[in-house]
């Protein structure tokens, strides 16, 4: 295959009620549901809450990716994510995405590398550049 595509593919089969079985060749199966606030049952990844971990993981992949090519290391990076879902005129839709990341360096000397690493990441973020909606990053690295 071409490094200029790549294809993803999964399947979801119905189980019963508002719940499915989602299935990604040689990886684990995970349960999928609405949300509770669409008549879902709680406790189920919803595909809602895989939108916005989307965004969070590969916020968090293409950073690790920076870092290595800027070769500084880093104590360590999290990365909380909200997705705001409203009603708009096509019925719901997620109108933005808010970011916080926090980084621990061992010296104020990574600082720097480690703000321009997240904003690169922000930058180049695949996913959330996939996306319509806002995506709002809040950086904060921190020296150990």
């Amino acid at each position: 295959m071409s490094e200029d595509k790549h294809t993803y593919n999964v399947r979801v089969d119905w189980t019963h009620d508002r719940v499915g079985r989602l299935t990604i060749e040689g990886k684990p199966e995970i349960a999928v549901a609405s949300p509770p606030e669409f008549e879902g049952p709680e406790g189920i990844v919803t595909p809602e809450d895989m939108f916005v971990a989307a965004s969070a993981s590969c916020l968090m992949t293409t950073f690790v990716t920076f870092t290595k090519k800027m070769r500084f290391d880093y104590e360590s990076f999290t990365v909380e994510g909200e997705g705001t879902l409203e009603r708009v005129e096509k019925g719901f839709q997620f109108t933005r995405i808010v970011l916080k990341t926090r980084v621990v360096v061992a010296t104020d000397e990574l600082v720097s590398k480690a703000e321009r690493a997240l904003e690169l990441a922000g930058k180049y973020c695949l996913v959330s550049n996939s996306m319509k909606c806002e995506t709002i990053h809040e950086n904060e690295v921190l020296v150990k």
